[in-house]
């Protein structure tokens, strides 16, 4: 078996995981002088709808290339077949594939100066100095034909929902709340076929193709993203893309590839070990509960991380890992939880469907959901909105008018 032997340098972080929360968190060490490696598995893609709202593509300088397709709209469909069209006005979001959106944040994280490596994470150990050891597996899984080594500072775990590194480290992380999420990848249909519009949106709130969750049809421009989620054990995920793709005709357009894997719901109550190692990304549990949006909170949640890392080297106090956490919940919390309770209660029934898709008729609604994702904080500036809102909802639950 082929080994790396363990050298004396020591890098100042780790970064296990090289999705967008991991490229961040190293591309931002590496731009402030860190000594970085980036761990990363090879050949892996997540199933993932690949929207990114403006403010990532701002705030993380993410080229106009990259961008797929341009989503104007969201259409909403509930148990009845009901259509509520969401327009964005004046803006779009755009949509991304994962496979070369994610190997370019790894480039540009290695362009910053953070060195990349193929490797499967497996264990920390710690010397007598406490100086850790990130030991991983060289090939791919099958073979798994070598092992490798190396010292550092710090570690970030970014490695994904079910996270090896936060299983071993942070306490609690094994009570990690997923949706299994399944989506195939097919050819896009020319314009106007199969009810398809390559600038829009589908999200379908029927419990038939979730109980728990939605189903979606995502343009990527070339290609569509057809999937679902639930986090019901035995939930036929395959059946229920399978049927959503007859019902839109979509069953006759080539499959590309298809994909599965877990997505996070709550993120954890801790994030980091208190001496060296803090979490990001799904392997933190930053996915938004009900819209299942993960990349944003994944780069912010790197960033976070990022920070929390330098100011560890820079001071040894081992306390300020937890940073990342606090400053991410200060940040997102309240959208979190407001995102949760929406889940809990409207997708929870096809009756309860019906009256949130009826709900998104609402002008209000629309202007301020679209407010709040696209810059991805609450909307305090029309606080007149905010109460008509209130008081549609009260009574959409009470019964009081019709879904």
């Amino acid at each position: 078996m082929n080994h790396q032997n363990v050298t004396d340098k020591i890098y100042d972080a780790v970064v296990v995981g090289g999705g967008p929360a991991g490229a961040t968190a190293a591309e931002d060490l590496a731009r402030l002088g860190r000594s970085v490696l980036l761990l990363d598995k090879a050949g892996r893609i997540k199933p993932c709808g690949g929207a990114i709202p403006p403010r990532l593509i701002r705030e993380f300088g993410i080229p106009d290339y990259l961008l797929v397709a341009r989503a104007r709209s969201a259409r909403m469909i509930s148990p009845s077949e009901r259509r509520v069209d969401m327009l964005i006005e004046g803006g779009f979001v755009g949509m991304v594939d994962r496979e070369v959106f994610d190997e370019y944040l790894r480039d540009r994280a290695a362009l910053a100066g953070a060195e990349r490596r193929t490797g499967s994470f497996t264990a920390i150990t710690r010397d007598r100095g406490g100086v850790a050891t990130v030991h991983y597996k060289t090939g791919d899984d099958k073979t798994g034909d070598g092992s490798g080594t190396v010292r550092t500072r710090a570690v970030i775990g970014a490695d994904g929902a079910i996270s090896a590194v936060a299983r071993q480290e942070v306490p609690g992380s094994d009570r990690m709340q997923c949706v299994f999420a399944y989506h195939e990848i097919v050819k896009s249909p020319r314009a106007g076929a199969a009810d398809f519009d390559g600038s829009r949106c589908d999200v379908y709130y029927q419990g038939q193709l979730s109980p728990d969750f939605y189903a979606w049809i995502f343009p990527h421009g070339d290609t569509t993203s057809i999937g679902t989620g639930s986090a019901h054990k035995g939930f036929a995920l395959r059946r229920s893309v399978g049927e959503l793709r007859a019902a839109t005709g979509l069953d006759g357009v080539e499959t590309v590839r298809r994909e599965g894997a877990p997505i996070p719901m709550k993120p954890l109550k801790r994030w980091d070990n208190g001496r060296d190692v803090v979490l990001a990304g799904d392997a933190a549990g930053v996915v938004a509960p009900a819209s299942g949006e993960g990349i944003y909170y994944a780069m912010a949640g790197g960033r976070f991380a990022a920070e929390a890392v330098e100011t560890f080297l820079s001071t040894g106090d081992a306390r300020s890992l937890a940073g990342a956490r606090k400053r991410f919940m200060k940040a997102h919390g309240r959208v979190f939880w407001i995102l949760g309770m929406m889940q809990h209660f409207w997708y929870s029934s096809d009756k309860r469907r019906e009256r949130f898709v009826g709900i998104c008729r609402d002008p209000d609604v629309q202007k301020l959901t679209w407010d709040a994702y696209m810059n991805k904080e609450l909307v305090r500036a029309k606080p007149a909105a905010h109460v008509r809102i209130f008081f549609k909802d009260l009574a959409h639950l009470l019964g009081v008018v019709r879904p």
